[in-house]
């Protein structure tokens, strides 16, 4: 019991130095709110500042969508016999979910330069489309409502 923790702790610690170093963050951690955290005013605004959500050159992103879906669910769209070509990538293949998902959609209203970034919250439901690799969804491409 004692290794096991011990080698938690570990895990946990190499977790947190690779964020530290700025690797790429996954489609978990930028896109899922499962279950949607209860934030009762200015969703949007407090999401994106808590999980640093930005463009690579520090400005404001246009539209953000976090799915509040259990990520197992999200995980099984790979699985999906939906493929279609993804946008601006026709060579890659989007997997969309055969169900729709809860979501809320933020998009920019005002600023440009991160963290000054104000957006309007839409929460919708719709089907989503990710790319997958062997391990599971890699990037979240759009959702169709």
């Amino acid at each position: 019991m004692i290794l096991m923790v011990i080698i938690f702790l570990l895990l946990l610690f190499w977790e947190n130095e690779l964020e530290d170093e700025g690797v790429a963050s996954t489609l978990e951690q930028l896109h899922v709110d499962y279950p949607q955290s209860d934030i009762p005013v200015r969703y949007c605004n407090y999401m994106i500042l808590q999980r640093i959500i930005k463009e690579l050159d520090n400005t404001c992103k246009k539209e953000h969508v976090f799915i509040h879906e259990r990520p197992r669910n999200i995980n099984s769209i790979c699985t999906s016999p939906k493929k279609v070509a993804c946008q601006n990538h026709s060579t890659i293949l989007c997997f969309q979910s055969e169900t729709k998902f809860k979501m809320t959609v933020c998009k920019l209203i005002e600023g440009t330069r991160y963290p000054a970034c104000r957006y309007h919250i839409s929460p919708t439901e719709g089907f989503i489309l990710v790319t997958c690799d062997d391990m599971g969804p890699v990037n979240f491409q759009r959702y169709v409502e």
